[in-house]
C-alpha cells in the first residue's frame, strides 16, 4: 500500500518537471519582453517628443519676433495691424476676442452640459443613456467648417429677429454654436465621472432622507468634482483652440471689445488668415503668427495646470 501512495505521489512531481520550460523559450520570452518595453516607450515617447518639437518651434520663432517688438507693446497695445504700412503689434484685440468667443461657449456648454450629465447619471432609464449619448458623440464627429456655416447662415439670421440691426459677423452666434459644440465633451466626461461615484454614497443620502435631486446635487456632484472639473478644462481648451467657426462666423478684423454682438478676430483666427496669404517666409508680419500661437499655447497650458491643480486639490479616492 505504502509502494503504490508513494508512486501516486511521484508521477505529479514527474509531470512538473517535464514541462519545465527550456532555457531557449526563456531567453526568447525576455527577448520578446524586452522588445514589447522599448515600442511600447517609444510609442509614449511619441507625445513627448511632438510637444517639445512644438514648443521649441514656436518659441524660436517668436523670439524673432520680440526680437523686433518688445514684449511690453505686445501685451499692453491695442491695437493689431501688422499687415499695415504703420504696423501695430498689441495682441489685446485678438485676445478679447478669444475670450468673449470662448466664453459665450462656455456659458452654453457648462450648464447644460452638466444638467444633461445629471440627468444621463442619476435619472435616465439605461435604454435612454443608451441613446442620448450615442446622439451627443455624433456631434463631436460634425466638421467645425459645417458649424461655422450653421453658425453664418443659420444662426445669425434667426438672432436679428431678437437683436435688429445684428452684423452678419458677429461674436455671438459662433460663441452660441461653439457652445453646442462642446457640449459632448462636457457632458460625456462628467457623466462618466459621476457613475465613477460608489454606489453606497446614493443610498447614504437616501437613508437619511434626501431626495434623488438632493442626493445628486450634495453628493454624486461633490464625490465627482475632480472628474467634472476636467471635463470644464477641456471644454475650455475646445473652445479657446477652436478655429474655423470664428474664421467663417465671427470675423476676420481685430476689434478690442467685449460687445458680442460686433464681430472680431479671434487668435485662430488671424493664424489662418495669415498662413493662407502672401506674405515672405521670415518677415516680421508672418513672424506674427508663431507670436500669436504661443500666446494661445500659454492660455492652454495655463488651463491645463489649473485643471491638474483642482483634480489634485479636490479629488476623492473611494
Amino acid at each position: 500500500m505504502a509502494t503504490a501512495i508513494e508512486g501516486t505521489e511521484a508521477r505529479p512531481g514527474a509531470a512538473r518537471e517535464s514541462v519545465r520550460p527550456s532555457q531557449s523559450f526563456l531567453r526568447r520570452r525576455r527577448l520578446l519582453g524586452l522588445i514589447v518595453r522599448v515600442i511600447l516607450f517609444a510609442a509614449a515617447s511619441v507625445s513627448v517628443l511632438v510637444t517639445a518639437g512644438i514648443v521649441y518651434v514656436l518659441v524660436s520663432e517668436s523670439l524673432v519676433f520680440f526680437s523686433h517688438v518688445s514684449v511690453f507693446e505686445f501685451l499692453t497695445d491695442t491695437q493689431w495691424t501688422p499687415l499695415f504700412t504703420n504696423a501695430r503689434y498689441g495682441i489685446l484685440p485678438l485676445l478679447c476676442g478669444t475670450v468673449v468667443v470662448a466664453g459665450i461657449a462656455l456659458l452654453v456648454a457648462i450648464p447644460a452640459g452638466t444638467t444633461l450629465a445629471i440627468y444621463l447619471s442619476e435619472y435616465a432609464p439605461d435604454k435612454v443613456r443608451e441613446t442620448i449619448k450615442p446622439l451627443l458623440e455624433l456631434l463631436e464627429g460634425v466638421p467645425t467648417v459645417v458649424y461655422g456655416y450653421f453658425a453664418l447662415l443659420f444662426v445669425t439670421p434667426l438672432l436679428r429677429y431678437f437683436i435688429p440691426g445684428l452684423p452678419g459677423f458677429n461674436m455671438l452666434a459662433p460663441g452660441l454654436v461653439m457652445g453646442i459644440m462642446i457640449l459632448p465633451y462636457v457632458t460625456s466626461v462628467s457623466e462618466d465621472a459621476m457613475r465613477a461615484v460608489p454606489n453606497h454614497l446614493r443610498e447614504g443620502a437616501y437613508a437619511l432622507g434626501f431626495t434623488r435631486f438632493q442626493a445628486a446635487t450634495k453628493v454624486v456632484v461633490p464625490g465627482a468634482f475632480s472628474g467634472i472639473t476636467a471635463a470644464y478644462i477641456l471644454g475650455m481648451s475646445r473652445a479657446v483652440g477652436e478655429t474655423m467657426v470664428v474664421a467663417i462666423a465671427a470675423g476676420q478684423n481685430p476689434n478690442l471689445t467685449l460687445n458680442p454682438t460686433e464681430g472680431a478676430a479671434t487668435i485662430t483666427a488671424y493664424i489662418v488668415q495669415v498662413s493662407l496669404g502672401d506674405l515672405p517666409h521670415g518677415s516680421i508680419g508672418y513672424q506674427t503668427i508663431f507670436a500669436a500661437g504661443l500666446t494661445l499655447f500659454v492660455i492652454t497650458l495655463a488651463f491645463n495646470v489649473l485643471g491638474f491643480y483642482l483634480r489634485r486639490r479636490f479629488r476623492e479616492v473611494y
